[in-house]
C-alpha cells in the first residue's frame, strides 16, 4: 500500500468516527481540513475516503480560510466547570414545578380549591396565580417549564361514547357477516341515516374556499332560521356493495315515514336497476332516531314497503352508543361535508348539487332529490298495527336484528 493510500485510509477511518458527532456544517469542515491539510490533490483523496462531493470539500476551504482571516486574536480562553454560572429560578425556588402542576390539574393534584381550576389556564392567568403564590417567573419561563413538563395546547377530543353495551363487539360480528352473506348472494346491503340538519339561506357554512383576496363571501351575522326557506333534512342511503349513494333532501320533518321513503325512492331510481334479482334487501342502521330500533311507526312503514317489493327487508341496528361507525357517516356524509365546505347553503337547489357533486377516488356516486312532501310528527300507532307486521326476529339480539316479510309470504 503506497502513501496515498494510506493516507487516504486513514482519512476514512477518522472521518468514520466522528462523523456520528457532526451536523452538516460541521463535517464540511472536517473534510475541508484535512483536504488542506494533505495539500496538492487532497480534494480528490477526501471525496474518495468520505464520498463527500467535491464541490462540498471547496466550499468548507473558502469558509474555514474567511474564518482565519476574521478569526480574534489567541488568547486566554475561559471554559466554565460543569455545572456553573447562573442558576436557574427552578432550582433556587423548588416549590415553583410542583405549584405548575398543581394549578394545571388541579382535580388530579387533589387541589379542588384551585383558583384556576374553573377558568381557562392561559400562559397569563397561570403566571399571575404563580406571582400570587410568591415565585418570581414570566410567561417565558413558565411556557418552557410547560414543555419541559409534557404539556401542550389540545383540543378536546370525541372519543367516549356513552355507555358500552357487553355483546357491542358481538353485535359488530354479527352485523359484518351478515353483510358478507347478502352481499354473497348479491342482494343489496345499505347504510341508512340522517345527516346533521341544516339551515338553508346565506348562513357562515364552517370551512375556507378560494376566493379572490379581501372579498370574502358575505353571509349573515345570526343563525335565525329564515321562515321562507327553513331547514333541510338530507337522509342518505349508500349502497355498500356499489359504493353509490342516493340522499333525499326533506324541507319537513325527519320521521320514520320520511326514512322508508327515501329508501323506497332509493329502489325505485337506483337500488332495482343495480340488483334486478335481489331475493331480500337488507339495511344497516343507527339504534336511535327516525330509524331506531323501537320507533314503531319505523317497521310499519318498512312493512308497507315490503309488501310494495315483493323481498323480505332484513334491518340490523348497531348497538347503542356507535353511530358513527355506520358507514354511511365516513363513506358518504363526511366527503358531502368536505364538497360544501365554506359555501353558504343559500337554497335547497344549491344544497342538491352540491350533494349531488360529491366524489371520491374510490368512484363515488351520489343522486340527490328534494322531497318536498308534508311529514307530520305525532302520528299514532295502534297495537293492532304492530300486530299485524309480519315480523321475525332473529336468535341474537331480536330487538336489533329482525326481518320483516311481505305479509303474503307468511311468516
Amino acid at each position: 500500500m503506497n502513501a496515498a493510500n494510506r493516507e487516504e485510509e486513514a482519512v476514512r477511518e477518522r472521518f468514520r468516527r466522528l462523523s456520528p458527532a457532526l451536523n452538516e456544517r460541521s463535517r464540511r469542515l472536517f473534510v475541508a481540513a484535512e483536504a488542506m491539510a494533505y495539500g496538492y490533490g487532497g480534494i480528490v483523496l477526501v471525496a474518495r475516503a468520505t464520498g463527500m462531493a467535491p464541490r462540498t470539500i471547496g466550499a468548507g476551504i473558502k469558509e474555514l480560510r474567511e474564518m482565519e482571516q476574521t478569526a480574534p486574536e489567541p488568547g486566554p480562553q475561559r471554559i466554565r466547570r460543569p455545572g456553573a454560572g447562573r442558576k436557574r429560578t427552578v432550582d433556587k425556588d423548588p416549590s415553583l414545578i410542583p405549584d405548575l402542576e398543581r394549578l394545571i390539574e388541579p382535580a388530579t393534584r387533589g387541589d379542588p380549591q384551585s383558583a384556576l381550576q374553573w377558568t381557562s389556564k392561559s400562559l397569563r392567568r397561570l403566571v399571575d396565580e404563580l406571582v400570587r403564590l410568591g415565585h418570581q417567573t414570566s410567561t417565558r419561563m413558565v411556557a418552557v417549564l410547560l414543555r419541559e413538563l409534557g404539556y401542550s395546547l389540545q383540543a378536546n377530543r370525541k372519543t367516549l361514547e356513552g355507555g358500552n353495551h357487553p355483546d357491542r363487539d358481538a353485535q359488530f360480528e354479527y352485523i359484518n357477516q351478515r353483510v358478507q352473506e347478502e352481499l354473497a348472494a348479491e342482494n343489496p346491503v345499505i347504510s341508512v341515516d340522517t345527516k346533521k340538519k341544516e339551515l338553508v339561506g346565506d348562513f357562515k357554512n364552517n370551512g375556507r374556499e378560494l376566493r379572490p383576496r379581501g372579498d370574502p363571501e358575505r353571509v349573515r351575522v345570526h343563525d335565525f332560521i329564515l321562515p321562507d326557506l327553513g331547514r333541510a333534512n338530507p337522509y342518505g342511503v349508500y349502497d355498500v356493495g356499489k359504493n353509490k349513494a342516493w340522499v333525499s333532501v326533506g324541507i319537513d320533518h325527519d320521521t320514520a315515514t320520511f326514512a322508508v321513503e327515501t329508501i323506497r325512492r332509493w329502489w325505485r331510481t337506483m337500488g332495482s336497476l343495480a340488483y334486478p334479482n335481489a331475493r331480500g334487501l337488507l339495511i344497516t342502521a343507527d339504534g336511535g332516531g327516525s330509524n331506531g330500533s323501537r320507533v314503531r311507526l319505523w317497521k310499519i312503514e318498512l312493512q308497507a314497503l315490503a309488501n310494495e317489493l315483493g323481498v323480505p327487508i332484513s334491518v340490523c341496528h348497531l348497538p347503542p352508543g356507535t353511530s358513527k361507525w355506520n358507514k354511511i357517516e365516513h363513506r358518504l356524509f363526511s366527503f358531502i361535508t368536505q364538497n360544501w365546505r365554506g359555501k353558504p347553503l343559500v337554497t335547497h337547489q344549491v344544497i342538491i348539487n352540491l350533494i349531488a357533486a360529491t366524489t371520491t377516488k374510490a368512484g363515488l356516486q351520489v343522486r340527490c332529490e328534494l322531497d318536498d312532501n308534508v311529514y307530520p310528527l305525532g302520528r299514532k300507532v295502534t297495537d293492532a298495527e304492530v300486530a299485524a307486521i309480519n315480523i321475525r326476529r332473529d336468535e341474537f339480539h331480536g330487538e336489533w336484528n329482525y326481518t320483516i316479510i311481505p305479509t303474503d309470504q307468511g311468516a
